[in-house]
């Protein structure tokens, strides 16, 4: 019987199944994030390559 009073009382598994759920939560929000941004980034990336391009090949 004290064994059950003890288990009910013991929050610590609880605790560790909250921080993984807010940890998951992250992640996908991050992932979400990065994955509405990527196409913005790879054009921005991509103009200033062609822009770098442009300049060596007049520096040349």
């Amino acid at each position: 019987m004290k064994f059950l009073k003890k288990l009910r009382k013991n929050e610590d598994g609880a605790t560790a199944i909250e921080y993984g759920l807010i940890a998951a939560l992250v992640a996908v929000g991050l992932i979400t994030a990065l994955g509405t941004l990527q196409g913005g980034l790879s054009g921005i990336f991509t103009n200033v390559g062609t822009k770098l391009n442009t300049e060596a090949t007049k520096a040349a």
